[in-house]
């Protein structure tokens, strides 16, 4: 066996990947200053496979490779088309922003040498997830990403919350590999054709895909953090080191829906109509909960965990209605749908380890992630306050910004839904917009709620007061990715055009009518007359009444802005104490939502006039999810452990009685069988 294309693309990603891999073993077995050369040539690997991936993604090439290596008689299938280049660019733009980002980090203070090894390594366990052919390869390069974030999670050891975090990111990730290794055993089926081109020549009948289906889902998701399979990605991602989690939050959730894809769109066949309803329902269910979760916690890497929660939901559901378009012959609202979800992947991955990565300068400056004890960081850190109000907006899906686009073309999907024949489909069409709108104005009142507890105000503590800039390495990646999220959303046609290759392949259409437009840049998603989005024209005329309405508050009006004490809320004393705290912003909602979701309770303690004590405020929240299915089973296995533990102490006699019961109940077993 041998090589079945010998490319140049395909040696140019073999000697990045080759230079990750030579990143590792160099971290691993040299300390000292050779490690300040793992995130430089790691940035260089992530440019070189970026720039392979933009080359096939545009060329419409596809090559393949087969190395004598892996399954006896199989061999090693690798593939490069044009939905694994897309995703190849999603995840080499995160490792490139984050190896910048590592650049600048203090290695004493920040790193320890568990992190340097895995990151490259980590990286390419990624990429070659996405050129997987066969699944020997998919699982063993799904393992190889794991096993290397878990250890990157658990990198502080140290740390309680981290070995926590990695040991329940551990049994999930178990849990979903095994779920993973079902749905490709079905796929392969008796013959054990593991070949991805063999498995698309020979599709499961309905009941095996169905399946195929559910395994996927739940492996897919419980790496992406689809509710109810989300309860490591809050504890995991905060864990890890800043830059780590950038890549776990923006940029591995991506991967897991990569896998979605490729089983339901690429491997499976042709789809059902029914297909589409656990993706959309599970999808629209997170994206709530999600944000849910987000904006009553305080911890602002957690809050931004839960927040990837939310994304990877609205991503499901456009998957979803992209499976019923297609199951329906409805190609151009395929097209829409699949072109809301691969360029929501793109935007979140963009904004979202914006935000990760300024997360991480705020712990830099400060030490905490509370956001009870941050405030005014505005003034101290101003180059990455820019930054993250940029994020927060973006991923607020605010125009002209990035993600307005992918929701944008989501919504218009969701529009159209109604004409979809099946009554299931038809009528839950308007809740899931419904739940949609209430996700995205809860996205809203998250973020500004975390901008404005965390950079605006006053310090609530010292470690914000004494506050500092990030150094310049820190910065630069966070300002590349701030440009992204602007330049993506100007110009989202222009991304809209370059994923037409992966449509094609997808769904057999591309978007209606794409370039029709009264202008270059215009994003129609279906009639030029009611459904267009001109993103350049919009940012010009929003410029303009802005600086407009500043012109004349602040230099025309009879009463100009004039510089006074802030109002002090009918307390003259000027403690930070007297702003709003993080849970009082979040108290009207949590009142609202909290009650009904979460059976919130809100308990104050009043002592008595002329007690000296303080007034206590006390809130409990009830993760359902959490209690039932997993704190629930794993007391049920911790009592049937300790039930059983007394097996290991009974007598010679009392063994021989418990295997000759077991060997007449085996017995018996197989004389019903028989």
């Amino acid at each position: 066996m041998g090589y079945q294309a010998a490319v140049p693309e395909l040696y140019v990603s073999g000697a990045a990947l080759g230079a990750l891999a030579v990143a590792a073993a160099v971290a691993t077995l040299v300390r000292g200053p050779a490690l300040a050369f793992v995130y430089p040539l790691s940035a260089l690997a992530a440019f070189a496979l970026g720039a392979v991936d933009l080359h096939a993604l545009l060329g419409g090439g596809e090559w393949v490779a087969r190395l004598p290596i892996g399954l006896p008689g199989v061999g090693l299938h690798l593939r490069l088309d044009a939905l694994s280049a897309f995703f190849g660019i999603v995840i080499n733009g995160g490792v490139l922003a984050a190896s910048v980002y590592g650049m600048g980090l203090d290695r004493a203070k920040e790193l320890t040498p568990r992190v340097e090894p895995l990151f490259p390594l980590f990286a390419a366990a990624m990429n070659l997830v996405l050129i997987a052919d066969d699944a020997y390869a998919f699982l063993f390069s799904w393992e190889l990403m794991s096993l290397a974030s878990w250890a990157l999670v658990v990198a502080r050891h140290t740390d309680p919350e981290s070995r926590r975090a990695g040991y329940l990111y551990l049994i999930m990730a178990a849990i979903g590999t095994s779920a993973l290794l079902f749905a490709f055993g079905g796929l392969a089926g008796p013959a054990g054709g593991y070949g991805f081109d063999t498995i698309r020549a020979h599709p499961p009948g309905p009941l095996v895909a169905a399946l195929v289906l559910a395994a996927g889902l739940v492996g897919c998701g419980s790496k992406g953090g689809l509710i109810p399979l989300h309860a490591w990605l809050p504890l995991a991602h905060p864990a890890a080191p800043s830059h780590v989690s950038a890549l776990m939050s923006g940029v591995m959730t991506k991967v897991a829906i990569y896998g979605f894809v490729r089983i339901a769109f690429d491997l499976l066949g042709p789809p059902a109509w029914w297909w589409a309803l656990p993706p959309i329902v599970l999808g629209a269910v997170t994206a709530v909960l999600g944000l849910l979760y987000a904006v009553f916690d305080r911890d602002l890497k957690r809050v931004l965990a839960y927040s990837t929660i939310e994304n990877v939901g609205v991503i499901f559901v456009a998957l979803g209605l992209a499976l019923a378009f297609r199951a329906n012959g409805q190609e151009a609202a395929a097209a829409v749908a699949m072109a809301a979800a691969l360029l929501h992947v793109l935007n979140h991955s963009w904004f979202k380890s914006l935000l990760f990565l300024g997360a991480g300068a705020v712990l830099h400056a400060t030490g905490r992630r509370d956001l009870e004890g941050l405030g005014g960081l505005i003034h101290r850190m101003p180059r990455t306050a820019a930054f993250f109000l940029v994020g927060a907006l973006a991923i607020s899906a605010l125009p002209p910004l990035n993600g307005f686009v992918s929701e944008w073309l989501l919504f218009q999907a969701v529009i159209a839904a109604p004409a979809l024949p099946q009554a299931a489909l038809h009528f839950a069409s308007p809740a899931i917009g419904a739940m949609l709108a209430l996700a995205a104005a809860l996205a809203a009142a998250c973020f500004v709620r975390v901008y404005g507890i965390a950079f605006l105000g006053r310090p609530r503590s010292v470690e914000a007061a004494r506050a500092h800039e990030v150094p310049m390495a820190q910065q630069i990646a966070m300002g590349g990715l701030a440009l992204l999220c602007i330049a993506g959303g100007l110009f989202g046609s222009v991304l809209a055009a370059m994923i037409a290759p992966v449509l094609r392949d997808l769904v057999d259409s591309v978007l209606p009518n794409s370039g029709s437009g009264p202008t270059a840049f215009s994003l129609i998603a279906f009639d030029p007359e009611r459904s267009i989005y001109d993103a350049p024209v919009i940012a010009f005329f929003v410029a303009i009444a802005s600086l407009t309405t500043l012109l004349v508050v602040h230099r025309l009006s009879a009463r100009r802005t004039r510089l006074g004490p802030a109002w002090d809320c009918g307390f003259p004393d000027p403690s930070p104490a007297t702003q709003y705290t993080a849970s009082s912003f979040a108290q009207p909602l949590r009142r609202v939502y909290g009650a009904v979701v979460f059976a919130a309770r809100e308990t104050v303690v009043m002592p008595a006039p002329g007690d000296a004590r303080p007034a206590q405020f006390s809130v409990v929240l009830v993760d359902y999810a959490w209690r039932v299915l997993y704190a629930a089973p794993s007391r049920a296995v911790l009592r049937l452990s300790e039930r059983l533990n007394a097996l290991q102490f009974l007598s010679i006699r009392r063994y021989l009685v418990l295997m000759f019961a077991a060997l007449v109940i085996l017995l018996s077993i197989a004389v019903v069988a028989i």
